[in-house]
């Protein structure tokens, strides 16, 4: 047993007991951290516009505080781009995101100091939930891949600028950097193809025990492994004992996935967003993510079959019920 599963495992049942504080009182920790932000952001441009000075609860919020898409709030993006401060948040922003929608084009978030340790803790969070559950941290000594864009950052109105995952990367603890693949210069590669080419020389005779991706990049990379050698991965990576996925419905991908591993191994789903990470899964018993709801975030919900009304129902946590889509 390597140093860093037997470290882990301390942390995990830290990481677990303070999970346990918060999840039995969510709805409080939720209006702690609306109180926050109401405070910090009270003196920005949006603060300002949406009196802030005037919140003290959640219905003040709530008549305060239209719902918009990221069209409504574009203008204050805009301002930022320009090169102003304390527009949305005190100060500018350490990064943008820039992720791609449907709706609106090229979307750019902005990503604060402040809302970076969501980012990066959650993710950490979701791995030591599995420790503390399982007992097991063996796939953390071994070497690990992140599958994800490019980290290399372009500027806008002097700001890092590029894809989540290429910003996430540059903030990958210490610890697990020395144990990260593939090297820095093949991760900055943006031809996707040559890169998936390139990660396979520089991995197929590691001892990986640890891969996580988006599962069609995952998928690609495991058929360029077998085409490679001919083996199916459980041979190629005989510790590999860990997936972790987010960003897509696993269902459709899951068959082929294992059948191309050669068997099934122990899997967390995530989901991270531009915009923050939103829940991870905690058990690997029952079903369902956890939301995470003591990370910086204050959630909002709305009824399903209200989400085109112009004035929906707006509920915090501790007002939803269970069996409603929302």
């Amino acid at each position: 047993m390597g140093i860093r599963s037997v470290l882990s495992k301390p942390f995990a049942a830290y990481i677990a007991r303070e999970t346990k504080k918060w999840t039995g009182s969510a709805g409080l920790f939720q209006d702690k951290i609306l109180k926050e932000i109401v405070t910090k952001a009270r003196d920005t441009q949006f603060g300002r516009d949406h009196g802030f000075e005037g919140i003290q609860h959640y219905d003040d919020f709530k008549k305060q505080v239209p719902i918009r898409d990221y069209e409504g709030l574009s203008p204050y993006v805009k301002k930022i781009l320009a090169g102003e401060s304390d527009v949305l948040w005190p100060g500018k922003p350490a990064y943008f995101a820039k992720t791609s929608g449907t709706t609106s084009g090229t979307k750019y978030i902005p990503i604060t100091k402040d809302s970076i340790p969501n980012h990066i803790n959650s993710a950490r969070n979701a791995l030591l939930s599995y420790v503390h559950e399982t007992g097991n941290g063996r796939f953390l000594d071994g070497k690990l891949i992140f599958l994800s864009g490019a980290p290399t950052l372009d500027q806008k109105a002097g700001i890092n600028t590029g894809r989540l995952s290429g910003i996430v990367n540059h903030h990958v603890p210490g610890y697990l950097r020395t144990n990260q693949m593939p090297t820095y210069e093949t991760n900055c590669m943006e031809d996707w193809e040559k890169k998936v080419d390139q990660i396979v020389e520089e991995t197929y005779d590691q001892d990986m025990t640890l891969i996580s991706g988006i599962p069609p990049w995952v998928q690609m990379y495991f058929d360029r492994l077998k085409a490679k050698t001919g083996k199916p991965i459980k041979d190629i990576f005989p510790n590999f004992e860990m997936f972790v996925y987010g960003g897509v419905n696993f269902e459709p991908y899951r068959a082929k996935l294992f059948e191309t591993i050669g068997k099934e191994i122990p899997s967390i789903e995530t989901y991270p967003a531009s915009e923050g990470f939103i829940a991870y899964q905690d058990s690997q018993t029952e079903p369902g993510l956890l939301l995470l709801a003591n990370s910086g975030i204050f959630f909002e919900f709305i009824p399903a079959d209200e989400y085109f009304n112009e004035n929906p129902t707006r509920l915090k946590i501790d007002q939803v019920e269970l069996g409603v889509n929302y």
